[in-house]
Parts: C-alpha cells; sequence; structure tokens
C-alpha cells in the first residue's frame, strides 16, 4: 500500500486507499503501531493523510489516541490536503462522540480549515 501511494499519489487515489487501510487495520490491529505510526511522522503528505483518515468509517471503534497522534503531529504543516484530512476525521468522528471532538478541538491549536470542516455537525 505504501508504494503505492508514494508512487501514484494525489488526494483521490489516497482517499480510496482510506477504506482498504482502515479495513486492514481493523483486521490486524498490530498495523497501528507499525505502519499507521510510521505514517504519522513520514515526510510524505500523501501517507500522513491516511493516517488521519484511515478511520473514517470506525465509528465507536475510533481509536482516539492513534486519532489525536495523527492530527496533533500534522496541524502545523500548512498543507492544504493535511488541514482538510483533519477537519474530514474530526467531522466524521463528531457523528460518534460529539463531546470528545468539541473538547479536541477546544484544547488544540487546529487551522482554521480543519476546524471548519470538523464543526459541520456540532
Amino acid at each position: 500500500m505504501e508504494k503505492l501511494v508514494v508512487t501514484n499519489f494525489w488526494w483521490d487515489s489516497t482517499d480510496c486507499l482510506d477504506a482498504i487501510v482502515g479495513h486492514l487495520c481493523l483486521k490486524y490491529p498490530e498495523l497501528k503501531d507499525s505502519i499507521i505510526l510510521k505514517w504519522i511522522n513520514s515526510r510524505n503528505i500523501w501517507l500522513k493523510r491516511i493516517s488521519i483518515d484511515f478511520q473514517l468509517q470506525y465509528k465507536e471503534k475510533t481509536d482516539t489516541n492513534i486519532l489525536s497522534q495523527a492530527i496533533l503531529k500534522n496541524c502545523d504543516t500548512g498543507e492544504f490536503f493535511i488541514n482538510k484530512a483533519i477537519g474530514w476525521a474530526l467531522r466524521q468522528y463528531s457523528k460518534t462522540d460529539k463531546e470528545w471532538v468539541k473538547q479536541f478541538i477546544a484544547n488544540n491549536k487546529l487551522h482554521p480549515l480543519s476546524v471548519k470542516e470538523a464543526s459541520k455537525y456540532l
């Protein structure tokens, strides 16, 4: 998956991989520690984006520790596609836990685009 992301990169090609990576991480949780944590710290924005968005469909299974790490490590990149991904991930999770998302936004300095996207359902 990583090779595919770094060789065929753009938002549309990486976003379609979110669900696949998400499914693999649900089936093999150890991938979060071995792969997702590496991607959170990657220099590649598309790997970072997947590390933020791979849990979009997780709902109550969302690992907020991983989500927090992915967001906080990357919220000051200034990169549009990262800021959008942060907002998107928080917006999706707000459908499951509005209070957690409200507190996360209140307690962390996020890009205005991320906050705008995240606040859609709050």
